[in-house]
C-alpha cells in the first residue's frame, strides 16, 4: 500500500485527453502526474526511468493494444499498478485487461470523482470497476453455466480469499475434493494459474464484491 503522494503516469495517444486527465488529477492534493506517454512502448521506457506508482492506461492506441502494454508492465514492473481507462465496455476487454495484470477498469465517461476513487482503491490494494462494468460482470455468462452448482460454490469461496481447508470446512468436503473442484474449474474456464482463478472469481460480481 502506498502512503503519501501517488505518482501517476498517463498513457493515451490523444493529447487533449491527457491534458484533461492531468488537470483533474492534479487538483487532488496527494496525486502527482509525473509522466505521460502516447504509446505502450513509451510507457515501458518511462517506467524504467521514472518513479511511478500507478499507470492510467488506455486500451486502443496507434501502436497497439493497451492490454498488451499492461501485460508487459506487469511482467517487468509488478509493483506498478495499472488502472484501465477506456471507452470500451465490452466484457472481453475487461477480462483480458484483468488477466494481463490490471487492477481496475474505469470507463472514460465515468464522473471524475470515480477516477479519483478508483486510484485510491487500487493503491489501497483493492480492485475497482466502473458501475456500468460491475453490472455487466454481475450477469450470468456462458462461462458460468459450464460450472456445476458445487463448483460455483467453491468459486464464491475462492473469491472471498479462503484456503482449501477453509472451503472444505465450510462446504463439509475433504480438502482433496476441494482441490479437485479447483482443477476442474480451471480446466473448464481455460485458466492456468491460481492468481488467474482468483481474478476471475473476483471480477465476476455474483461470486465476489467489486469495488464499484
Amino acid at each position: 500500500m502506498t502512503t503519501g503522494t501517488i505518482h501517476i503516469m498517463l498513457v493515451d495517444d490523444h493529447p487533449l485527453v491527457r491534458d484533461g486527465l492531468r488537470a483533474r488529477l492534479e487538483a487532488v492534493p496527494h496525486f502527482r502526474v509525473v509522466a505521460e506517454a502516447d504509446s505502450g512502448a513509451e510507457a515501458l521506457a518511462l517506467a524504467g526511468t521514472t518513479r511511478i506508482d500507478l499507470v492510467l492506461m488506455d486500451i486502443t492506441m496507434r501502436d497497439g493494444s493497451g492490454i498488451e502494454a499492461t501485460a508487459r508492465l506487469y511482467a517487468n514492473f509488478p509493483d506498478i499498478a495499472v488502472l484501465i481507462l477506456s471507452m470500451h465496455d465490452k466484457l472481453e476487454y475487461v477480462t483480458q485487461a484483468m488477466q494481463a495484470g490490471a487492477r481496475g477498469y474505469v470507463l472514460k465517461d465515468a464522473p471524475g470523482k470515480d477516477i479519483v476513487l478508483a486510484i485510491d482503491t487500487v493503491m489501497a490494494g483493492g480492485i475497482y470497476y466502473s458501475a456500468a462494468v460491475a453490472r455487466q460482470l454481475a450477469r450470468p455468462s456462458a462461462q458460468d453455466n459450464q460450472l456445476t452448482s458445487r463448483e460455483q460454490e467453491v468459486l464464491r469461496h475462492i473469491a472471498n480469499g479462503e484456503s482449501n481447508k477453509q472451503i472444505a470446512r465450510a462446504l463439509d468436503l475433504s480438502v482433496r475434493t476441494v482441490e479437485t473442484h479447483r482443477l476442474n474449474i480451471k480446466r473448464k474456464l481455460g485458466i492456468e494459474g491460481q492468481a488467474e482463478l482468483i481474478k476471475f472469481a473476483v471480477q465476476h460480481g455474483r461470486f465476489g464484491a467489486s469495488g464499484a
